[in-house]
This record gives C-alpha cells, structure tokens and sequence, in this order.
C-alpha cells in the first residue's frame, strides 16, 4: 500500500490524458454554468431573508479594513481578518452589495465542490461529461442546503482548502510552478480565515514534502526554499501588517484567547446516546458500514469470484448509494439532525475500503475528510453542514472507483439526463427548504418587503416587515440625529456597510464569545474619547434581535428609559459613561453628541 506520497505510488509521471478539442470553449461553458447557477440561487434563494446580526459581520468588518484599519490594533477579533480581507472585493462588484456578496459567497460554494470533485476523481474538469458536470452541480447545492447565503469566514476557509489542494495537485503533476505555488498560497490564506483551518498549510506542507516530483529535478533545495516561502507568505504578510500597525500583543492575545472548539460532537456522534444508531439518520451509517464489510470481502479477492462476484459488487456498491442518498433525505437540510456528521463517518468508512482493494491511499478523500473535521471547529455549528454535498459526492466516488472493470453501458445523454434530474431535484428541494423559513427570518410568502427601499446597498433583500421596521429605524435616527461616527449596540454590524457608518468602537458585534483579550476595557475607553471629543450617535438596542425572526413587534416610539438590551453588561455600562444627551427613535434609546 502507498502510504509516500498523497498523490502517487511512484515518481514517474502521470500519462499525459488527451487534450479536449476547443478547451477555451469548455472553460467557457464551465464558467457560464457556475455563474448561472450562483446568480439563479441568489435571485431564487439567497436574497429571500435576512438577519440584522450575522448577515453583515464579515461585510462589517471588511468595511473597517477598506478604510485602512488595522486587525487587532483597530478592530478586535477572535480570528484572523483574512476574511475581511478577502471581502474587500465585494464592494467592487457592479451589483448592489449585499445582493453581490451573497453571489459571490455561492461562486466560493461552487467553486470549492468542483475543486474537491477534481481531486477525488483524478480528472480535468475539461474531460468531465454533462453527467459529472451536473453532479457537481448538485453537490453545489446540497452543500448550501438550509445555510444563509452570506460573507463568511468558514465558506472562506473551504474555498481556500479545496481550491489550494487542486492549485497544488495540478502544479506537481504537471510540473507547473505558478499552480503549485499559487496552491501553497491560498493553503496559507485559508489560516488567516479562522484558525480551525490551520491544518490546511499543514496539509499543503506534507503534500509538497511527501510528492515524488518534490524530489525530482535539479535546484531542488532552491524550489523547495521557495515553494515554503510561498506557503508561509500570507501568514508572515498579515503578521507584518499587524505589527507595523501597533496590535502584535494584541493580535496573540485575541487568537489564543477565544474558547477552543475539538470537534467532539462530530468525532463522538453516537457515543452519548448509541441508540441513535437506531435511529435516522445516523441508522444509515451503521447500514453503510456493514455494507461496506461486505463488499471489502467481494473486492479484495479481485476477479476470483468471477461474474457473481462482479454482480455481487454491483448490488452492494448500488446499496451503498443508496444509503448516502437516504441520509441527505433523512437530514431534511436541518443543522439539528446532524445528518452532516453521518455523512462524514460514511466517507470514513469509505476512505479504508477504497485503499485496501486499490492498494494506495486516496489522499483526496482524506483531505475531504479532515476539510469537514475542519468546519465543524466551530461555536455555533459544530457539525460540516457546508461540506455534506462534497461528502455525499466523495462517498459516491470511492465507491465507484472499485466497481470491477465493466462496459460502456450509459450513452452520455442518459447519463446527463440522470445528472440534471439530480441538479433539479436538490435544486426543489433547497428552494423549498429556504421557502419555509429563510435563516431567521420568516417563510418565503411572507418576505413581502425590500430593503433596498432603504438603503442601495441593500437592494433586491427582501425581508419581513418587522425586520424591515428595524432597518427604516436605524435610516430615520441617522437622518435625525447626523454624527461623524455611529455605532449601533449590540447585533446590528450590517448597519456600518449598509448606510456607510464608521463605527467608532473596535467591535462590530460584542457577543460574549467574541468579547477577547481587553475588549471590555477598550470599549469602555473608546466611550471616554468620545465624551471628550463629541461628534457621536450611539444607539442601543432594547430587545434581542431574535424576535425579528418570528417577526415579532417592533414599536414606533418607547420611553427614554426603556432598559437595553445586553449580554453581559457591557452595553449598559457604556451606556452609563457616555455623557450626551438622551435620545430616543424608534424602538432605539440612544446617547447623542453633535
């Protein structure tokens, strides 16, 4: 068994695979597909709900950093900013904002299924037929399924995974110098989205330091001196950014002082409860791992058993399938199910099995598999809810990759009319998932409101009209009370992008986890420069935001001294420093000093 090289059992290079005729025209046609398909789920999906809080947080963030903020020393964060930095590039798109990033965050989506679908099936995308091209497609969506289409750090994180695997694969086995090291860069970015995805620029060092063509060639010390420079580039380049501006200290006391997350509801699913094995749908994992028992003994014997052993491998690899397709149906795209999970223990059983009867390790579906170990390192899913299309597809993959040699049976048209069933049916069903209640917010006959009708960064949002109410609050107290810096407390960072604020305090949304290092203390200190400066709007919210999405109340007018809302005090204590005048607007009581 190869256990040397994450891509190959010996030096020798791959045979050169035939180049398809016109490839310009099938980049173009693989490019129009992707783009079609984002543009078509943000019009019928993404842009259906919204959410003041978490809806603008990246958005919020990269704001901060276009106007030349500095991570950590201006802008508090338990993670790296590479997302923010990343999401720079949404304020260029022709589109309004908030419409474009959601576009754009469902390109990454893609984009990331097709790198991973590259990977574990050893392919060019230019020689996938109109089959495979739709069951990625389909994969695409099911890795959204019920998740809001938005700036996020940990759709971020995959991209940069999947898309620095495939850079760095095609770059070794081709011998090609930019693709290699432009993989080891985004392998290194994907560390500065969130600190769950250092194992990638581990991941990508191990693949450079174990492949044969690393130890091929002549200046091989000087190549592979580069090649870990490239690797190394962004996190040395967001150090030096960081330190320059003054936040060093403050940078590794934020990073380490966040609360760890181990992945141990994904890597112990059914040890708390084992009769959950029972029930669905974790009951399809125990199916699929005797199934898998089963035809390990069928395969490892090769063509032994002859012609009932190939019809046997047939039935069994079909039943296999078939208990990863029943798991996405059982899952009911719902984060509580934890259907995602049992899709990552179904690719870890089919991990083993394809390299006993192959003999050689498929190092692709060991990176898919330590890829969604990596997304479920996470506060609020821990579970690779983005990553189940990839995991049921990879599943499907392994499998097939140890059927016993077999005909030509499928003219390519049955084949593409299979794929594009596959790419409508999980296209209804993600549709009428969001339809039913869009990320909290309410059901799709009831998001009769635009917030475009607000702000034009907002354009084509349609939300309920309580949450609407809230937004048009936040339009009339800027329009009231005018001030260089504003802030709103706690759950509102949307509002800085959203109406072009510049938020004076150093964090967009002081949840508590989010609350590191001496953020207390700077947040206090920020309400002193302020009193001694004036020039300020700061509003506090005086209910939670999660009533907006059951489109509960929000009322026009309240008393000045409505208590606000807070999480652990800090709202409250800011709000007794600050020594402008009271104002109210809204459902808003805020300190106002022109």
């Amino acid at each position: 068994m190869d256990v040397a090289s994450p891509a190959h059992t010996t030096a020798a290079p791959d045979p050169a695979p035939a180049k398809p005729a016109r490839p310009l025209l099938r980049w173009s046609g693989h490019a129009c597909w992707v783009l079609l398909l984002a543009l078509a789920t943000e019009l019928r999906v993404g842009r259906f709900g919204f959410h003041p809080s978490d809806q603008g947080f990246i958005l919020a963030q990269a704001w901060r950093v276009l106007h030349g903020e500095v991570p950590h020393a201006d802008i508090i964060s338990a993670r790296p900013l590479g997302s923010a930095v990343l999401h720079v590039a949404d304020y260029a798109l022709p589109m309004p904002l908030f419409f474009g990033s959601s576009f754009l965050s469902m390109i990454e989506i893609i984009v990331a299924t097709i790198a991973f679908a590259a990977l574990v099936t050893r392919r060019r995308v230019l020689d996938w037929g109109p089959g495979m091209t739709a069951m990625v497609a389909a994969a695409s969506l099911i890795n959204l399924n019920a998740f809001p289409l938005m700036a996020w750090h940990t759709v971020d994180g995959i991209a940069l995974t999947a898309c620095g695997a495939w850079a760095l694969d095609a770059g070794l086995r081709g011998g090609h110098a930019l693709a290699r090291r432009g993989g080891l860069v985004l392998l290194g970015s994907a560390v500065l989205v969130k600190q769950s995805f250092a194992p990638a620029a581990v991941i990508g060092l191990l693949w450079l330091v174990l492949h044969p063509a690393t130890r091929a060639g002549t200046r091989r010390g000087l190549r592979l001196v580069l090649d870990l420079l490239a690797l190394g580039a962004p996190g040395l380049a967001y150090v030096a950014w960081v330190s320059l501006g003054g936040g060093f200290a403050e940078m590794v006391e934020q990073l380490t002082g966040g609360l760890p997350a181990y992945g141990e509801r994904l890597l112990g699913l059914w040890l708390a409860d084992p009769e959950a094995l029972t029930r669905p749908p974790v009951r399809e994992l125990g199916f699929f791992a005797a199934i898998a028992v089963v035809l390990l003994a069928v395969r490892l014997p090769g063509d032994r058993l002859g012609a009932a052993g190939r019809a046997a491998s047939w039935v069994l690899v079909l039943a296999g399938a078939a208990a990863v397709v029943w798991t996405v149906v059982d899952g009911r795209f719902t984060g509580s199910s934890r259907w995602a999970d049992v899709l990552w223990w179904i690719v870890a059983v089919s991990v083993p099995v394809n390299a006993a009867v192959r003999r050689q390790v498929p190092w692709p579906g060991l990176l898919v598999l330590a890829t969604g170990f990596m997304t479920s390192l996470s506060w609020g899913n821990d579970t690779p809810t983005l990553l189940t299309g990839t995991l049921a597809l990879t599943s499907l993959l392994l499998l097939g990759q140890i059927l016993p040699p077999r005909p030509r049976l499928a003219r390519r048209w049955v084949t593409a009319t299979a794929g594009l069933t596959a790419v409508a049916v999980c296209g209804w069903v993600v549709v009428a998932r969001h339809d039913q209640a869009a990320y909290l917010d309410l059901g799709h006959d009831r998001l009769t409101a635009d917030l475009g009708d607000l702000t034009p960064a907002m354009a084509g949002i349609r939300t309920n009209p309580s949450t609407f109410r809230f937004v048009r609050q936040i339009r009339d107290c800027l329009d009231r009370f005018p001030a260089a810096r504003t802030a709103i407390l706690p759950d509102s960072p949307f509002a800085y992008p959203a109406f072009g604020l510049r938020n004076p305090f150093p964090l967009e949304w002081p949840l508590p986890l989010e609350i590191v290092g001496d953020a207390p203390e700077r947040m206090l200190a920020t309400a002193d420069r302020l009193n001694r400066e004036g020039g300020y709007l700061v509003l506090f919210e005086t209910d939670s935001i999660r009533m907006l999405a059951t489109g509960g109340p929000v009322p026009e007018s309240i008393p000045a001294d409505t208590p606000v809302f807070d999480y652990l005090g800090l709202e409250k204590a800011i709000q007794a420093r600050l020594t402008g005048r009271t104002v109210t607007c809204g459902s808003f009581v805020g300190k106002y000093a022109p």
